[in-house]
């Protein structure tokens, strides 16, 4: 049974490359119990519960009588998702991302629902689009705003924010945009229902006509999917064949940069986004979004005009003018000052909390596999400096909190550097080569 689902999803896929046209009528069925048992085990195992308060563990111990249920009373229509329960994560300095976390049954159901979404438009999706998409990374889309830079004549570019994307998507609108591939009114349901759950914040339940909580399955190809056709088709239908000149896109997710040889160009898109966007309901940034001369020229225009080169930031980077070693253009990037604090300030809170919680020899481990992390993402060419330097900020802190374990100082920088002779924590290093790195998966 699990097979044959797979063996749909295959199907459908290519005939939604084969078929750009084709309309789906019959998709509801495949959410059945193989399909979903495999939904289920492929879940986090140790992820934080929804409002039912049940845990990966919990929903296994009963699997097959958890999962018939639920198929029964999704068959009969009587299946109605549970309001996501809202926490909030640190988005930077001065504000919190607000997270939706579903019940486990929900889970399933969503993560059912987005890989027959995925099957289906990822035949759709352009190659411009680099977030959440299967093979495709935040690096590959770096990679492709580089090489387009490097290698073009690039000297315009739309630093953009989408407004509060998540928490303002159309429902109305979401829904016209899956009937354009799909006709199954039980699976538009689910969608739908999805949308309206809600989610609950300080006892109370809120429903809006707006917006998908982050923090589950379905909201990112949701979102892939609206800003296909709100941004995608329409910059490369109807913004390209307008432009005078070279003008492009690279998006991850609703974090999007555009690029254009020509001034009027630029300006043009700008406008013609802020109403394109306003059209649907959403809103760029006043602030954030904003559109700068860059490329190869800008460092000489820089200084003939006496100011500062213009840099801008994209995913979690600032990108610069630089030069290689042979004196040609080469664009330079760096972790984003803001980005660099946050980090920074989130392991001196874990290092405070854990200094005494229990020995270092158990937390030493999880201390390496941060710093590990750290360079997985930031570990990218030409951003080395801020790699040591994100390193020696680390070991002052963890000297600082390991000298505060009690009121006596218990380390030296000598004694600290032998106990790192025989613990080493991992030194800066690159893990992704910008050069080597298809943009396209």
């Amino acid at each position: 049974m699990e097979n044959l689902t797979l063996t749909k999803l295959a199907l459908i896929s290519q005939r939604a490359q084969r078929e750009p046209k084709c309309q789906f009528t019959s998709l509801a069925h495949l959410l059945d119990e193989g399909f979903l048992k495999e939904c289920y085990n492929g879940l986090g195992r140790d992820r934080a519960c929804g409002m039912d308060g049940v845990s990966w563990k919990e929903y296994g111990e009963q699997l097959d009588e958890n999962i018939r249920d639920l198929v029964a009373r999704m068959k009969a229509k009587r299946y109605r998702p549970q309001p996501a329960k809202r926490v909030y994560i640190p988005k930077d300095e001065h504000s919190k991302r607000p997270l939706g976390l579903p019940a486990l049954e929900d889970k399933i159901v969503q993560k059912g629902i987005a890989r027959v979404l995925e099957a289906i438009y990822e035949a759709d999706f352009l190659d411009n689009s680099y977030g959440f998409r299967p093979q495709r990374s935040c690096h590959q889309a770096i990679s492709a705003v580089d090489k387009m830079i490097r290698t073009q004549y690039i000297n315009h570019v739309i630093e953009a924010d989408i407004k509060g994307f998540f928490d303002n998507m159309s429902h109305t609108w979401m829904m016209k945009f899956l009937k354009v591939r799909i006709k199954d009114p039980s699976f538009l349901l689910l969608v739908e229902r999805f949308l309206q759950a809600g989610y609950v914040e300080a006892g109370q339940i809120i429903v809006h006509d707006q917006g998908t909580p982050q923090g589950g399955s379905l909201s990112p190809i949701l979102s892939n999917i609206f800003l296909h056709y709100v941004l995608d088709l329409w910059f490369e239908k109807r913004v390209k064949p307008q432009a005078r000149g070279l003008c492009t896109m690279v998006r991850y997710a609703d974090d999007f940069v555009c690029m254009a040889r020509f001034p009027e160009d630029a300006q043009r898109i700008d406008l013609a986004m802020r109403e394109r966007f306003r059209r649907f309901g959403l809103e760029l940034h006043p602030e954030k979004t904003r559109m700068i001369s860059f490329g190869r020229f800008e460092r000489t225009n820089a200084k003939r005009q006496k100011r500062k080169a213009h840099t801008f930031d994209f995913l979690g980077f600032t990108h610069y003018c630089g030069k290689s070693r042979k004196g040609e253009f080469l664009l330079c990037r760096k972790t984003s000052a803001k980005k660099f604090r946050r980090k920074c300030k989130e392991l001196n809170v874990w290092l405070k909390s854990i200094r005494n919680a229990c020995k270092v020899k158990e937390w030493w481990p999880t201390l390496q596999a941060k710093l590990r992390g750290h360079y997985q993402y930031y570990g990218i060419s030409l951003n080395s400096q801020s790699l040591r330097r994100f390193y020696q900020v680390a070991l002052h802190l963890v000297l600082k909190w390991l000298n505060r374990r009690s009121q006596r100082r218990s380390f030296t920088w000598r004694r600290f550097s032998e106990y790192l002779k025989r613990y080493p924590l991992p030194k800066p290093y690159i893990v992704h080569n910008i050069y080597a790195l298809s943009p396209k998966a």
